[in-house]
């Protein structure tokens, strides 16, 4: 198998991604990756550095873009830029790479993703789907966490069904369920956008439960939360906050005092397996579903031990035929139209139930 890998993507880039692609072959004697940014400054990293060079390759692209450029704009005018490079060698080379695996600027991964990969057929618009941690030790996917921002029913529809079918074929989740993000779990709550989608979401082949408040995304009592790019991102951004400020303020309060450094030995065990158990980092980054390619992007901030883990969701992702199975399985998905009659048919049934109730009190 074979990654490519964005040299010059993310904060701590490329010492740290150079480093992490050395640890991932190290680990996987039947990975091959080829490094894709300034050849010379990658090169000048590699010195001193033992690895296999058989199984590593360079191809030099001698522009980066950054994070504050305009997406599109920037894939146009910086061709020669490392993720524009990386994703034409894996459209026009499918044969040789399963995967590019990035921690750059995700408006241009996204947009060249989209404008050069192109979508599989039947998706509107594909979705950023990270894996995350929860209090029951089982992995929840965020379908979306910040690639579309303003989305219509049919694009939340399509996001459960991608993320559906990630988690049953790559994750091995049977029966997945899925929940639709909002302010309370009653099914006349939220906006209008969550109001239309919710009986959509319940006319679907998935397992769908309901509404989830955003106070339990980590319970473990949700495989799936369905979200707009706005809410999810932010959703997403909070939580990670809160984990991090959570775990800084226990170490500042076990190094308050002398018999608080006490306590914190006796319970250093238990607070290590907790850091452990909510380290999102070890699920690696957010797969991008729906385009005519795998791609991983991994968090700005990543550093080597994240980043290993972003290649090794690349190296599971690739080998299980996942674009195939999504196509197959939209073919198969029914169109908005005839989900909404289904709904409105449920619908119906219920209002009719409630009535026959109503009567016999």
């Amino acid at each position: 198998m074979k990654i490519l890998v964005d040299a010059f993507g993310g904060d701590n880039a490329p010492e740290e991604i150079i480093n992490a692609s050395l640890l991932a072959l190290f680990k996987h004697k039947d990975l091959k990756i080829t490094l894709v940014g300034k050849a010379e400054i990658i090169q000048d990293n590699l010195i001193g550095k033992k690895y296999d060079q058989a199984r590593l390759d360079i191809i030099d692209a001698r522009e980066v873009i950054g994070c504050d450029e305009a997406p599109v704009e920037a894939i146009r005018t910086k061709k020669d830029s490392s993720i524009v490079r990386a994703i034409e060698e894996l459209k026009t080379k499918p044969d040789e790479y399963s995967a590019f695996v990035s921690a750059g600027s995700t408006g241009a991964l996204l947009s060249a993703a989209v404008l050069k990969l192109g979508r599989i057929r039947g998706i509107n618009r594909p979705v950023l789907a990270p894996v995350l941690p929860t209090a029951k030790g089982t992995p929840a996917i965020l379908v979306d966490s910040g690639a579309n921002m303003d989305a219509k029913p049919q694009n939340l529809v399509q996001f459960a069904m991608l993320a559906h079918v990630y988690m049953n074929k790559v994750l091995g989740v049977k029966k997945p369920r899925v929940a639709l993000l909002n302010v309370g779990v009653e099914e006349s709550k939220g906006n209008e956008l969550t109001k239309e989608v919710y009986p959509l979401l319940k006319a679907m082949p998935i397992n769908f439960v309901g509404n989830m408040e955003a106070r339990d995304f980590l319970s473990g009592d949700y495989d799936i939360i369905v979200a707009d790019g706005f809410a999810g991102n932010v959703l997403l951004k909070s939580t990670e906050g809160a984990l991090k400020m959570l775990m800084t303020e226990i170490k500042t309060t076990i190094k308050s005092g002398f018999w608080s450094k006490i306590g914190g030995l006796l319970i250093k065990k238990k607070v290590g397996e907790l850091k452990k158990k909510f380290d999102y980092e070890g699920f690696g980054g957010s797969v991008l579903l729906g385009t005519k390619g795998v791609v991983i992007k991994a968090h700005g901030s990543t550093k080597t031990k994240g980043f290993v883990a972003a290649i090794e969701q690349a190296m599971v992702v690739g080998e299980s035929n996942i674009l195939q199975i999504i196509e197959k399985e939209f073919e198969k998905m029914d169109s908005l139209e005839h989900l909404q009659e289904k709904a409105d048919v449920s619908k119906a049934i219920d209002e009719d139930k409630q009535n026959k109730d109503s009567n016999e009190e």
